[in-house]
């Protein structure tokens, strides 16, 4: 684990971190007169949560200079040239001296903290300041430690926030034994949000479509891991006439290099070129990072991975938006947005290979199904979209943000 890549990338990501964060305050503020706003997002998930909000404070507060933080290279790395904040950086290592000595840096008039990464310090630091703290998109369970004999501390952490917006009744009935209850929106979940506006701004893919353009039956699986791949290998091969494009969660050389295994009949985007159809090829393994969100449009059936993990299923959302079915594993009862799906019709739940088989077969079988259960998943996405609205609608009655002539 010490020479993980990750951590590797982590740990040099911080180095002369000070040095950097000043050089791009410093430039930012030259160009951008109005007020702070930072918003912190643990991973890349939790980015695209947040960005729908990043996206109206800008076109509501042009001048506002816009600073996103990571804890996680997987963040970070795919987003550090983001074009729709001013500075993009690692946030630095929690603690009494180096939290101030950040806020002070910084000095935000607004702080958006995306659905959880509860930092003890950090939080104190803003609290300290009286700066308008918001958790957005935020869920709640139980089972954590807030709710807990022993979760004094992570109590407290929840008072240093000006306002919670969470997505659910049960989580906003939960959060409400230790918070305030005046304290508490249910906003529903700006990833709602975030995927309509992939689906507003859809572009396709000529290299994609050239690809699968003589194939009738195309599946998308998204964000896979190996216990979702080896569900799918003994279907690919006994109907090559169905294409998949698999893109997994870990693009590392390793894990490609496991994929294709899996994948006899299998070729890279990287290797996809225009003289390069691979019409021989059944299987299109995606090797990069950021064009998932915009692939699923191809597949009449969805595939999301991550439901044979501990973690559970990953953004059901990203294929439900274009009107798609979707399959997925057993575990995602962490995820409201899965239940939601799957009691509404949108989606199906697989165990086994077998299983899924048997469900391909099915729906290849019954295109009306297939057409009833796509009709679903994009109206429940439709339905449950304007969690942005919501927070934004907050802030301005709030006047969070009040120094408008600068903004």
């Amino acid at each position: 684990m010490p020479f993980s890549p990750k951590i590797t990338k982590w740990v040099k990501g911080r180095r002369n971190g000070w040095k950097q964060w000043s050089a791009l305050l410093t430039a930012a503020r030259q160009l951008q007169t109005g007020p702070v706003i930072w918003m912190h997002a643990s991973s890349l998930g939790e980015f695209e949560q947040g960005s729908p909000l990043l996206s109206a404070i800008h076109q509501q507060y042009p001048k506002a200079l816009l600073v996103v933080t990571f804890f996680s290279p997987s963040g970070y790395e795919v987003k550090k040239h983001y074009s729709g904040a001013h500075c993009i950086g690692y946030l630095p290592f929690d603690g009494p001296v180096a939290a101030k000595r950040f806020v002070a840096m910084v000095q935000p008039d607004l702080v958006l903290w995306v659905k959880y990464d509860y930092w003890y310090f950090t939080l104190k630091a803003i609290h300290d300041q009286k700066v308008p703290l918001l958790l957005v998109s935020a869920m709640y369970r139980s089972n954590q430690p807030f709710f807990k004999w022993y979760g004094g501390m992570h109590r407290k952490m929840l008072g240093y926030f000006t306002h919670f917006f969470v997505q659910t009744n049960d989580a906003a009935t939960l959060l409400g034994q230790v918070a305030a209850q005046e304290k508490i929106t249910i906003s529903g979940d700006t990833r709602f949000d975030a995927v309509v506006a992939v689906l507003q701004h859809w572009h396709g893919n000529p290299l994609i479509e050239q690809w699968i353009a003589d194939t009738q039956w195309v599946i998308v699986a998204g964000s896979t891991w190996p216990s979702d791949e080896e569900k799918m290998v003994h279907y690919s091969k006994t109907y090559p006439q169905v294409k998949w494009i698999i893109a997994p969660h870990n693009i590392d050389e390793s894990d490609i290099a496991d994929s294709k295994a899996l994948f006899p009949n299998a070729i890279c985007y990287s290797q996809l070129t225009e003289s390069m159809a691979a019409a021989d090829k059944n299987v299109l393994i995606i090797d990069n990072v950021g064009m998932l969100k915009y692939l699923y449009k191809y597949g009449p059936i969805c595939y999301i991975g991550g439901g044979f993990t501990g973690d559970g299923v990953h953004n059901v959302l990203e294929a439900a938006v274009y009107s798609k079915p979707v399959i997925h594993g057993p575990e995602y009862s962490k995820y409201a947005e899965a239940i939601a799906l799957e009691e509404n019709g949108g989606s199906q739940i697989i165990e086994t290979a077998l299983e899924l088989e048997a469900l391909l077969q099915k729906w290849i079988a019954e295109p009306e199904t297939l057409s009833r259960m796509g009709h679903t998943a994009g109206q429940y996405v439709q339905q449950y979209s304007g969690a942005t609205q919501k927070v934004m609608d907050y802030i301005q009655a709030n006047r969070l943000l009040t120094n408008e002539t600068n903004c």
